[in-house]
């Protein structure tokens, strides 16, 4: 009988006897467990798993290590029951302080992420100069276009970054990024045409799309567990913050119409740095040991945990891989019945995110201000950027100890009332007088809201909850979707509002918003506090 083994320290020899079920999430057969030797109880774990939820043999082994042999034939399934079993495994234990270092390469990550934000942001103050300087002042269409072009862009290039990280691993791929960064920043900021312009901005779109798919896998696969979260809602930090260096940088344009150009060529000096940046970067340890270069493996390894670390972690990749020789995963493999139900998870998070509202509410904020006597664009946009960066902010500090699911609950919660209070405002009689006020402090709470879990939660949750031949190319999915669904809400959001009322449209996200709470709390599991290798062998078949 062919075995999986899976070294450990500690003084048992363990024989797990499993028998087969269909793919899914499987149910444990619960057997207690009775045990002399004092490192284990009743409801002890092993590598995550709770060794009480499964019928066990003991035996005493001369060598110093838990054995753990599977049936090859069965390729026995180790997984949750929707969120309940992974919940219940304890987490990995708080590692103390290492000679490594992840958090400046996690910088040199967060520069696609800046990258993200600034091309997002910087067309709105740059557009009524740019129109006027190409000759598109009256043509709407061409206007959307250049607009649009970014999104179609970061569409093509969220489906191709999963494909190129996979093949080239994940530091080579951030270089290849910066090509279409830095020619599409070059093109929009010397553009002569609006074929000019648009053609940059659909290679700015490129590089984004890529980097929104890489930056949150590498954070993922780099990061010590006990700070993962931490690390991982950085990234939507630094997105925040590039929208807001966006605003900031196009406050010159008052008086200088030209100015839009530069505001398109500051973006060309953080894309040449990561790719500088990434050449001293190391790469992803998982992938390398995925590809079996086990050296340069333990070198990576070194340089992000420290020397002490190498072996630990090691043989935690060792056990997820024990009895595996598969190879990775190809695009249809996302859609069979092993590996659909979490990646439909994924696609959904992303989906619910978008059609929540938050674009709407960013695009409709300015007139909202404005109703109180805001009447400056600039502040306006800024009271809701610094919104989002001080929710992110406190959701960073959040995200290992109140973990993902509890903060994406809570935020899509906040944000439904804040819709609806949004919606009371501009129909209710009795709120009129105070109509502009509680618009605003709508406007406010649902961005607080919204960066607190719905916005930096499902970019971090993504590479944790899928297996390690599938995490690159479902991650590309996921944010696939993303894009998609943004193109299109932002194609045809005007018309529901023409067609309906802002007010029903709010009151609709607000639904929204609600749906997604039940979703999540009956799909989503939490992932706090444990290695990747610890929630890949508790979702999916155990390799």
């Amino acid at each position: 009988m062919q075995t999986s083994t899976y070294a450990v320290r500690g003084g048992v020899s363990l024989n797990i006897q499993k028998r087969r079920v269909l793919p899914g999430f499987a149910d444990f057969r619960t057997k207690s467990l009775a045990l002399s030797n004092p490192c284990t109880t009743e409801r002890s774990t092993c590598f995550g798993l709770r060794l009480g939820s499964v019928p066990m043999e003991f035996k005493l082994a001369p060598a110093r290590a838990v054995v753990l042999r599977l049936p090859a034939k069965a390729r026995s399934v180790v997984r949750a029951q929707a969120a309940g079993d992974i919940e219940a495994v304890a987490p990995a234990k708080i590692q103390g302080k290492t000679s490594g270092s992840v958090l400046p390469y996690v910088g040199v990550a967060c520069l696609g992420a800046i990258l993200f934000g600034y091309h997002l942001g910087v067309v709105n103050g740059a557009l009524e100069y740019l129109s006027k300087d190409l000759g598109i002042a009256d043509n709407t269409v061409l206007q959307g276009w250049v607009v649009s072009a970014l999104l179609a862009g970061a569409t093509v290039g969220s489906f191709t970054g999963g494909a190129l990280a996979d093949k080239f691993g994940r530091t080579k791929t951030f270089q290849l990024d910066a090509i279409p960064l830095v020619v599409g920043a070059f093109l929009c900021a010397t553009a002569q045409s609006v074929q000019t312009m648009i053609i940059g901005r659909l290679l700015a779109g490129i590089g984004i799309g890529i980097s929104s798919a890489i930056v949150p896998l590498y954070i993922s696969e780099i990061s010590p567990t006990e700070i993962r979260g931490t690390l991982g809602s950085v990234n939507q930090l630094f997105i925040c913050i590039g929208i807001l260096a966006a605003l900031v940088a196009g406050l010159p344009l008052a008086g200088n119409p030209l100015w839009w150009r530069s505001m398109f060529g500051i973006a060309l000096i953080p894309s040449v740095l990561l790719a500088l940046g990434m050449s001293f970067s190391p790469e992803s340890p998982r992938w390398l040991f995925q590809q079996g270069k086990v050296s340069q493996a333990e070198t990576a390894i070194k340089t992000l945990f420290g020397k002490e670390r190498v072996a630990e972690v090691m043989n935690d990749f060792n056990a997820a891989s024990q009895g595996s020789s598969e190879q990775e995963a190809g695009w249809f493999d996302l859609f069979s019945s092993r590996y659909w139900k979490v990646v439909s998870v994924g696609a959904a998070l992303f989906l619910f995110q978008q059609l929540a509202g938050i674009n709407a509410v960013v695009y409709y904020s300015t007139s909202v201000f404005r109703s109180v006597g805001i009447a400056s664009d600039v502040a306006a946009s800024a009271l809701v950027g610094a919104s989002n960066v001080f929710g992110t902010t406190i959701a960073s500090s959040l995200m290992d100890k109140q973990g993902r699911k509890s903060l994406l609950i809570t935020s899509f919660a906040g944000m439904a009332l804040s819709m609806l209070l949004l919606s009371l405002s501009l129909t209710w009689k009795v709120l009129a007088p105070y109509s502009g006020t509680l618009a605003v402090l709508g406007t406010v709470l649902y961005v607080l809201s919204f960066s607190l879990g719905a916005g930096p939660v499902p970019a971090l949750l993504l590479p944790e909850i899928f297996a390690s031949r599938i995490r690159a190319k479902a991650v590309a999915l996921s944010l696939g979707m993303h894009w998609i669904s943004n193109f299109v809400i932002g194609l045809y959001f005007l018309s529901f509002v023409n067609k309906f009322g802002i007010s029903s449209v709010y009151l609709g996200f607000s639904m929204v918003c609600l749906l997604a709470v039940l979703y999540i709390a009956g799909n989503v599991v939490e992932t706090k506090g444990r290695s990747l290798e610890e929630i890949e062998r508790a979702l999916n078949p155990a390799i």
